[in-house]
């Protein structure tokens, strides 16, 4: 039986740790190569690490992806290294919550700069780079038809008080790539998105205050107060949070060879919450 995703190219934002990290090891476990980026090298090289074990094959495009010039770099590791760019997931995010009237400017660009101008950078460095493929494809009578799937969130699809800059930004990311779906369906490009709900990581798993991570030189607290976990998890209709895993093989449905004639959709990960 071969590998659905045999010999494609793939780029992953935010993939040394949780999600995509579970998502590179998914799609490397498919057949994908891989291009890996965290803000740290440690948790990227963990995750090519991971990939090698399987039998895949990944590099590493260390930085932030809110860097000016990372989208350049990143499409750029794919095409130095594998000669081909098949699949982007715009994976890599976190959370900066306060509600309205105590946020600052700081944390709404934060969000926007990292949900949705970041992935905006990327699709645009790509974009180039895929018509020039698909074109030199479609003289040889070659069809590929290449995936994108940008993340968003059920924040982004109902709101969610304290997230006015997530929520903000990840709705956006919708819009994106519902036009997306538009302009790039004649170089046989699918974009897609998806809304997770509430996935346990790092992010959320640890307890509010408790630890906090070091994001383009800020230190922005980490997790969950336990009660409000626990009434989250109430609401769902499945009674938990989900897991990495859970949440790439959302991700894995709209990479495959099956999910080449869904386009401009956003699918929902939750685990049947419909609302926060």
């Amino acid at each position: 039986m071969t590998s659905k995703l045999e010999g494609k190219v793939a780029v992953i934002t935010g993939s040394g740790r949780g999600i995509g990290r579970a998502i590179a090891l998914k799609l490397a476990s498919e057949g994908a190569r891989i291009v890996v980026n965290d803000l740290d090298a440690e948790p990227a090289q963990e995750t090519i690490q991971a990939i090698m074990d399987i039998g895949g094959q990944a590099v590493s495009c260390v930085g932030s992806i809110a860097a000016p010039d990372f989208a350049d770099r990143f499409i750029g590791t794919a095409i130095g290294e594998y000669k081909g760019l098949d699949i982007i997931i715009n994976n890599a995010g976190y959370t900066w919550d306060s509600v309205i009237q105590k946020m600052t400017d700081e944390q709404w660009y934060a969000m926007l700069d990292c949900h949705l101008t970041a992935p905006f950078r990327i699709l645009r460095a790509a974009q180039p780079v895929i018509r020039s493929l698909s074109k030199t494809e479609a003289e040889s009578g070659h069809r590929n038809v290449r995936k994108v799937v940008n993340i968003s969130s059920v924040a982004g699809l109902f709101g969610n008080a304290g997230q006015t800059n997530y929520a903000s930004a990840k709705a956006g990311i919708v819009g994106m790539t519902q036009t997306l779906a538009k302009e790039w369906g004649r170089m046989n490009v699918t974009v897609n998105c998806v809304a997770y709900g509430l996935i346990k990581t790092r992010l959320t798993t640890s307890v509010a205050g408790e630890s906090s991570a070091n994001i383009d030189g800020r230190d922005i607290k980490l997790g969950v107060n336990p009660d409000l976990m626990a009434m989250m998890e109430r609401a769902i209709a499945l009674g938990r949070g989900g897991t990495p895993e859970e949440a790439a093989g959302a991700v894995y449905l709209l990479c495959i060879p099956e999910s080449d004639y869904v386009s401009g959709q956003t699918l929902m990960c939750s685990g049947g919450l419909t609302g926060i």
